[in-house]
C-alpha cells in the first residue's frame, strides 16, 4: 500500500498509509490528522490546504482554475500549495510529504 508523510503543526512526521484513490484529505481523516475540511471536498473552501514537498509538487496534476480560486483564500499560502481534497493518491504518489500550514482560515471564521 502506498505511504504518505504529513508533517504536522508542531513540525513532526508522521508517515501513514495512503490507500490509492482517496484524496489527501480523506487520508488525513482515515489517520485522524487535524485537516479541517469543512465542505467535505466539494471545492468550495480552503481549510484543507497543504503545503507539497517541494521535490513532489512537479509530480501532481495541475490544479484547476475552481481549486486555484479557492487556493486565493487560503490561510499562508506558498509557491507549492494546493487543496488536500484536490490531490488523489496514485501508484506515483506514494511517499507523497505534505505540509499542514500554520493555521486556516474558515468562510464562518
Amino acid at each position: 500500500m502506498p505511504k504518505m508523510t504529513f508533517t504536522l503543526r508542531d513540525g513532526t512526521a508522521r508517515e501513514v498509509d495512503a490507500p490509492l484513490g482517496l484524496s489527501v484529505l480523506e487520508v488525513a481523516h482515515k489517520h485522524g490528522v487535524d485537516i479541517e475540511g469543512a465542505c467535505e471536498g466539494s471545492l468550495a473552501c480552503s481549510t484543507c490546504h497543504v503545503i507539497v514537498d517541494p521535490s513532489w509538487y512537479g509530480r501532481l496534476a495541475r490544479a484547476t482554475e475552481d481549486e486555484e480560486d479557492m487556493l486565493d483564500l487560503a490561510f499562508g499560502l506558498q509557491a507549492t500549495s494546493r487543496l488536500g481534497c484536490q490531490i488523489v493518491i496514485t501508484p506515483e504518489l506514494d511517499g507523497l510529504t505534505v505540509k499542514l500550514p500554520a493555521g486556516t482560515r474558515n468562510q464562518q471564521g
